[in-house]
């Protein structure tokens, strides 16, 4: 059985090496999601996110096997882009940084994050969903895709200290 629950201290080495992991099956050409090793995601992007208390986990059989962020913070690159709906910032939940551990992926850990990210803004009144990543993320862009988002458009940036990544713009409207 898997618990969803906000994440709690003890969490952060294992979303930090849910990061890792990732980077490593990137590095060996398994996957291409844009990250850069010490760059980003590190343990700081965890920690950050655990003291603003919006950090979630997927927990199964006491293993974290996937974490994500959820707030209202819109990154700073959304304002090149021309959102579908505009709304105002608090009307908008932001998922930043879905993680599913690589050794148990096709397990319905993405979906089951994304039903949880939905759930979350229709408990917190915000009928409006953004999320972003990386052009080369043909994988989570697909995933968002099946799920009824819709990308909006391309930003050039340097994103979390990363240059030349090419952000997807991503929305989706709940009816709520």
């Amino acid at each position: 059985m898997n618990i969803l629950r906000k994440a709690k201290p003890n969490d952060i080495d294992a979303i930090a090496l849910i990061f890792e992991h990732i980077i490593e099956e990137e590095e060996k050409g398994n996957c291409t999601i844009g990250w850069q090793r010490g760059v980003y995601p590190t343990r700081n992007t965890a920690v950050a996110a655990l003291e603003k208390d919006d950090l979630f986990v997927m927990e199964e059989d006491g293993e974290i096997v996937a974490a994500m962020r959820l707030n209202k913070e819109q990154v700073p690159e959304y304002k090149n882009c021309q959102w579908e709906y505009p709304a105002d910032d608090d009307q908008v939940m932001v998922m930043h940084t879905l993680v599913v551990e690589p050794s148990v992926k096709k397990h319905g850990y993405g979906r089951r994050m994304v039903e949880f990210y939905e759930k979350y803004a229709r408990e917190n009144n915000c009928p409006y969903l953004r999320i972003d990543t990386n052009t080369i993320n043909t994988r989570a862009r697909a995933m968002y895709k099946n799920y009824g988002y819709k990308e909006i458009g391309i930003t050039p940036c340097v994103f979390n200290g990363m240059p030349g990544v090419n952000l997807v713009c991503i929305e989706k409207k709940l009816d709520l």
